[in-house]
């Protein structure tokens, strides 16, 4: 979402650091251009002004101007004033209570539901007993669509009753989660197409009866700046205690995630960047500034790693690679491990520099490997047991069956086998240096 912007920024800090030393005019030149940029990514007017002002006063301190890496004094400036603008230090929800609960609110077509799953997923994988309230009445199918997301996700929902109220539900299932000692419960609530007063009569009604902790606004980001003004409508009618920011994978400009938490004062506690239950992160104001100044985030990056990828797993197949053992149903563990990371493309957003591959470059390389991935998994799918497990029996016949049975042919299928080989030599030739430095250091 920020790869405009970040490339405009990357262009301006090349030119600073090409100075050996500032002048008030180049700052003021540098100022402008960041302006600019800003806007270009629709943040909020009054939010740029407020931002460039008080960059532009502390670039023009005597430490800036006098350093001997002045570009770089201008940099952290800049950083550190993102940081600002989005928050500063990472906020969470408040669970402290038993129940905990959730109120969570939106528009039709932020992602409230999906949002809502996600969420249950996320604090049942952390030994949590969570409830699903279906408080949206209205919408076709909205309830259906929960308590699918329910069953997926191995937690309870609450349905309403025929002609119960939407308050009449909330005192209900507060009842019911109380007495069933739930930790955390989520109200999912009605939407609009926009805010009006009957909605906003409905949600303060249900507020009163169930008396959440936590008062999350799903916000569409794609949205621009509209984001911000529904955000502000929402706060202002209701009272928020925080923000879910969605669709922070998409081609939109990103102006609104650098404008909502300044404008409403509300803290962004959550980011969607995914349709997938797990594509729903913890958003850190430091980690986000670094990579919309294109230095990458990895810290989070290894966080995503320990998150999905198993330890023991990857320690045993460690060590079958160490003896020589590595066979296909290992390499079928190995893909099944990486395709949890999610796409390529989002990863390298989170490497230092990968700001500054094309973004057409980063969709052909995610789609490359997914398909590379994909060719693979129906290769090894289409062995027996056997033939996995003992790779060295694949031979004529063999590989001509396994070919049809993928859709590839035999020479994808001489590939893969070829990979497995040179993964066993590469580990031979490792071992062999090892026992080399052994002995030199003996």
């Amino acid at each position: 979402m920020f790869d405009s912007l970040s490339g405009s920024l990357q262009k301006i800090f090349k030119n600073l650091r090409g100075y050996g030393k500032l002048s008030e005019r180049n700052i003021k030149d540098a100022m402008r251009e960041v302006r600019m940029a800003l806007l270009e990514a629709d943040v909020n007017y009054e939010v740029v002004r407020d931002f460039i002002g008080r960059v532009r006063e502390q670039c023009m301190g005597e430490e800036v101007l006098e350093s001997v890496t002045p570009g770089q004094q201008v940099v952290k400036r800049i950083h550190d004033e993102l940081v600002r603008l989005l928050g500063e230090h990472r906020k969470d929800f408040d669970l402290n209570a038993r129940p905990a609960t959730l109120l969570l609110l939106g528009l039709h077509g932020a992602g409230k539901t999906t949002t809502a799953g996600k969420l249950a997923m996320r604090w049942k994988k952390e030994g949590r007993k969570v409830v699903l309230v279906a408080c949206d009445i209205r919408r076709p199918a909205a309830v259906d669509q929960l308590q699918v997301l329910g069953r997926q996700v191995g937690v309870d929902v609450i349905a309403p009753q025929k002609g119960e109220t939407v308050p009449a539900l909330g005192r209900r299932a507060r009842a019911e989660t109380e007495r069933a000692g739930a930790d955390v419960v989520i109200y999912d609530s009605g939407g609009r197409f926009q805010i009006d007063t009957e909605l906003v009569e409905e949600l303060k009604q249900l507020k009163d009866a169930i008396e959440p902790r936590n008062v999350a606004l799903v916000v569409d980001a794609a949205i621009g700046q509209e984001s911000v003004h529904v955000a502000e409508s929402f706060h202002e009618a209701i009272g928020l205690t925080g923000l879910i920011l969605t669709k922070l994978d998409g081609d939109a400009r990103g102006g609104a995630a650098l404008s909502i938490q300044h404008v409403t004062g509300c803290p962004i506690l959550l980011v969607g960047v995914g349709e997938r239950p797990e594509d729903l992160e913890p958003f850190h104001p430091d980690r986000m500034a670094s990579r919309i100044l294109g230095m990458g985030d990895v810290v989070s990056l290894v966080e995503k790693a320990q998150s999905v990828v198993d330890e023991d797993t990857m320690v045993r197949m460690e060590e079958r690679l160490r003896r020589n053992a590595f066979n296909f149903e290992d390499f079928l563990m190995q893909i099944e491990q990486m395709e949890k990371m999610g796409p390529l493309e989002n990863l390298l957003e989170m490497l230092p520099g990968g700001v500054d591959i094309p973004e057409q470059a980063k969709q052909q390389l995610g789609a490359d490997s997914g398909r590379e991935w994909g060719r693979a998994k129906a290769i090894i799918q289409s062995m027996t047991p056997h033939e996995r497990r003992n790779p060295l029996i694949i031979k004529g016949r063999r590989r001509e069956r396994i070919a049809r049975g993928s859709g590839t042919d035999v020479r994808a299928v001489n590939d893969l086998l070829k990979r497995l080989e040179q993964m066993k030599r590469m580990t031979k030739q490792m071992k062999k240096m090892e026992k080399r430095l052994r002995r030199s250091r003996n």
